[in-house]
């Protein structure tokens, strides 16, 4: 009999509901260490992104103890790693695009992966999506151009919502290369505790010395700053990643995709108690619809995979 035993499902509810909670917290740390700071853009980014995984990845050091190298392919430490690289490249991308453009719309964009997700697998798996999916799609796409048409004069001084857009969009294409990497990685037989050892690393070792290459480095912020820092590594990376991670094992990944559309919700939520940031009502009405599209997207999945089920 398995050690492990199927938990209650409203434990993982539960669970799911706290990791959802925790990932929403992260734009509202970043923006509370911009603003601390004192600095923003690409090299204050680099700084956090790196300070984050480098943190995380201490935390995860006992991890190593239980890898197992024997019954892996060498193609799973390939995916691992490359998962790792395309993680070292969401984090800067979708931080930096908060200097630039509202949290609603940046954790709106970022939240699209379910869409570029099947598309991938379309191209990559030969897995077509069904029709449902591909009119999700373009909804979600409606959406998206709403927000960058609306999303105008929502942050400080100097911003560039354009940019920001591009940029958190650009966070949802590398976090979907990494989740089809992480799936296919698993698959040849890498634990998931395991897994998220390899990919925090080879993050935190990609991005560790760009700070210093870009001139912010790592001392002479202000206290509060690294206080931030800790709390973005303790909350959205390890209890809101971890959470869902261990979700995943228990539930079906649509779920989880489907759930991780509260994030934008809820880190909007906070925005607005703690920066009365109101985005315009055009990001009001395109959020809504992004996110109907992606559910509708998501939705058309799970019922083509249903019923290929079936018929096997």
């Amino acid at each position: 009999m398995s050690i492990f035993q199927q938990p209650r499902p409203w434990l993982v509810g539960l669970v799911v509901t706290v990791g959802i909670l925790a990932v929403s917290t992260s734009a509202i740390f970043v923006r509370l260490a911009i603003a601390s700071a004192g600095e923003s853009g690409l090299a204050f980014s680099l700084f956090l992104s790196a300070s984050r995984l480098a943190i995380a990845s201490l935390l995860l050091l006992p991890a190593w103890r239980n890898f197992k190298l024997t019954p892996l392919s060498p193609s799973a430490l390939y995916y691992a790693g490359a998962a790792g690289i395309c993680l070292a490249l969401h984090f800067p991308t979708w931080i930096t695009s908060l200097s630039f453009t509202s949290i609603a719309a940046s954790t709106t964009l970022v939240t699209t992966n379910p869409i570029w997700v099947a598309l991938l697998s379309w191209l990559w798996f030969k897995e077509k999506p069904s029709k449902l999916t591909v009119l999700g799609m373009g909804i979600a796409l409606l959406g998206g151009v709403l927000i960058t048409s609306g999303n105008t004069g929502t942050v400080t001084d100097g911003s560039n919502p354009l940019l920001g857009n591009f940029l958190a969009l650009l966070g949802a294409w590398m976090i979907s290369f990494y989740l089809l990497l992480g799936r296919e990685a698993q698959r040849r037989g890498l634990g998931i505790s395991s897994y998220i050892a390899i990919v925090y690393s080879t993050a935190a070792v990609i991005l560790l010395p760009f700070p210093l290459i870009f001139g912010s480095g790592y001392t002479g912020y202000p206290p509060t700053v690294y206080l931030y820092v800790l709390l973005i590594a303790a909350f959205p990376q390890l209890i809101g990643h971890t959470s869902l991670n261990w979700a995943v094992r228990w539930i079906s990944p649509i779920l989880i995709t489907l759930a991780v559309l509260f994030e934008p919700v809820g880190a909007s939520i906070l925005g607005y108690l703690i920066f009365q940031e109101v985005p315009g009502l055009l990001v009001f009405m395109g959020a809504a619809i992004l996110l109907m599209g992606v559910a509708l997207a998501v939705f058309g999945s799970r019922k083509k995979s249903t019923g290929t089920a079936a018929r096997n």
